[in-house]
């Protein structure tokens, strides 16, 4: 059994069922759920975890970490679910999005939320029309591919995982957390994939984007959601990191909601 960052927060009293396990996106770790959405999801009666992939977090790997590959990560996520009470409901932001959509297409789970979701067809789309967005973001997050977090201007990186909501002095927290992304990664999923890893068409799936990402833009989610045999939601006045927006709390509902409504339903 490899070494695991699994950050788990559990509620006071009895469970609601399933439990839920978030998978970080490129460049994170756990610690992105664990701010604000692990403790408000115990606080609200569920069983919440967040894993770190292997090179991130406190996870073994962080020397080995550009020797990694997607596949890697969704076994990654495999093996923590299997740690886990039960079969979780797997909710993933960005790349984990991806993770998440793949761990779906190799086992059953009872549901997948995606938020801000790197597309099943790869990065190629949104990597070209983040150079038409905005030029400076899509230079610096090359620079931070390439050379590391310490490379880049933090205004850049506010900028691409936040609205214009976030306060600075709390945007730069966060940002102090960045680390490298594995290069063979980004390379699994930079570019076009013509015949992506789908889950089951009768998965239940929620799709969430944010109205103001600059990283999946609108057009990028609505293909996402088509390709899964769903329609999209969006979040307004939300940048890329949902999770720690200055309104996480409705993103937060929103989730909770469609789970209890199209998942505990059928546990029950």
């Amino acid at each position: 059994m490899s070494t695991l960052e699994i950050i788990s927060r559990l509620p006071a009293g009895t469970p609601k069922m399933p439990p839920l396990l978030f998978v970080h996106g490129a460049f994170s770790g756990a610690w992105i759920w664990d701010a604000k959405f692990l403790p408000w999801f115990a606080a609200r009666g569920w069983e919440a975890h967040a894993v770190s992939l292997r090179g991130h977090g406190n996870s073994e790997g962080r020397d080995r970490l550009h020797d990694f590959g997607i596949a890697d990560y969704v076994d990654d996520v495999l093996e923590a679910a299997d740690r886990l009470s039960s079969p979780p409901v797997l909710i993933g932001h960005s790349m984990g999005g991806m993770v998440v959509q793949r761990a779906l297409a190799k086992r059953r789970f009872p549901a997948g939320v995606l938020m801000a979701s790197a597309p099943p067809y790869g990065l190629l789309s949104s990597t070209m029309g983040l150079a038409w967005r905005s030029p400076y973001v899509f230079q610096q997050m090359s620079m931070l591919m390439t050379f590391g977090e310490k490379a880049i201007d933090p205004d850049a990186i506010r900028r691409a995982m936040f609205s214009d909501k976030m306060p600075r002095a709390e945007a730069a927290k966060y940002e102090s957390c960045l680390q490298e992304e594995s290069r063979r990664v980004l390379l699994d999923i930079g570019g076009w994939i013509p015949f992506p890893v789908l889950p089951p068409r009768d998965m239940p799936m929620l799709v969430m984007g944010a109205e103001e990402d600059l990283l999946f833009p609108r057009a990028e989610v609505v293909a996402t959601a088509a390709a899964l045999g769903t329609r999209p939601v969006f979040m307004p006045g939300m940048g890329h990191a949902m999770m720690l927006e200055q309104d996480w709390q409705s993103a937060a509902e929103r989730v909770e909601a469609w789970i209890a409504a199209t998942v505990t339903a059928e546990v029950a």
